[in-house]
């Protein structure tokens, strides 16, 4: 009876399953964060309810605990989960699922045999968010929002090494805005931020999950492209440089127009240093802007 009671009203998720793994109790608070009823639940397979439960790792984890009696820690931190729970987290979170610590153990009847395991569950979204925010800040430009130079430098020594390794094509392009020092003394540096701000916004809505836009420093900006060779890189190039240029900026009532000029270099024998990619990158972008600006170029 007491038992029963710390059970619900314990303020984490408590699961208990037997041998074949179907559900022998399914506390209050799983059923609040998952809408599942335990009537509805109890007596049936766990997989039945949450597939994605069904792998190698949660199924070995079982067998260590019926078999050994060991503990199995889930130590969820960023961007993982157990039970694919909707988060509920107050806080700006880009999490779309509740982010979880989870472990399991044994539980041994009274002749110390264990017929059942017990799984907890605690929500550590705001945890989570208060991390990614701490990444972020480490990782991100305060006014751009592309990532800064730390974590390009970092990234690039990564797709480096992933290039010595299994030769997979990957390529960068440096650019920067055109005639922006003259922005800044038409209009001052408020606007030259709010202009940086919106290339930023702009070439970030061009690319795709797997690039990464890193602000290199003043007005220029270098995207990572992995798998990407250097005729694909230069059509992204051409369409970075499109779009901008299409762009109307509109500062405290004044419509700006401008453009970028863009380097792009790829990674291949002989060129395979971060600091010879970034060089050559920079070297074709320094020949787009002596050749008129506005334009793309590649140096292989």
């Amino acid at each position: 009876m007491i038992f029963n009671q710390i059970f619900d009203a314990i303020n984490i998720g408590l699961v208990i399953i037997d041998r074949d793994l179907k559900v022998h109790k399914w506390n209050r608070w799983m059923e609040v964060q998952s809408g599942i009823d335990a009537g509805e639940i109890t007596g049936t397979h766990i997989f039945e309810t949450f597939p994605g439960l069904n792998t190698p790792k949660f199924l070995r984890s079982c067998k260590s605990v019926f078999s050994f009696g060991n503990f199995c820690f889930f130590s969820q931190k960023l961007h993982h989960y157990l039970f694919p729970f909707k988060s509920t987290s107050i806080f700006d979170s880009k999490f779309e699922y509740m982010q979880q610590n989870c472990a399991m153990g044994p539980l041994r009847d009274e002749n110390n045999v264990i017929r059942h395991l017990f799984i907890y569950v605690q929500d550590v979204t705001e945890v989570a968010v208060y991390e990614q925010k701490l990444l972020d800040l480490n990782m991100k430009d305060d006014l751009t929002g592309a990532y800064n130079r730390r974590f390009l430098e970092m990234k690039l020594n990564e797709e480096v090494n992933r290039y010595r390794r299994y030769r997979r094509d990957f390529s960068i392009i440096m650019f920067d805005i055109d005639y922006f020092k003259g922005i800044n003394d038409r209009y001052g540096h408020q606007c030259g931020d709010f202009i940086l701000k919106s290339v930023s916004s702009r070439i970030s809505s061009k690319i795709r999950n797997v690039d990464y836009l890193a602000r290199y420093g003043g007005d220029e900006f270098c995207c990572l492209l992995p798998e990407t060779d250097i005729d694909s890189a230069l059509i992204v190039a051409e369409r970075f440089r499109t779009a901008i240029m299409e762009q109307e900026n509109n500062f405290d009532g004044s419509i700006l127009k401008i453009t970028i000029s863009l380097g792009v270099s790829e990674l291949r024998e002989g060129l395979d240093t971060p600091e010879i990619l970034l060089k050559k990158a920079d070297g074709a972008l320094y020949k787009a802007k002596n050749e008129g600006r506005n334009r793309v170029v590649a140096i292989t």
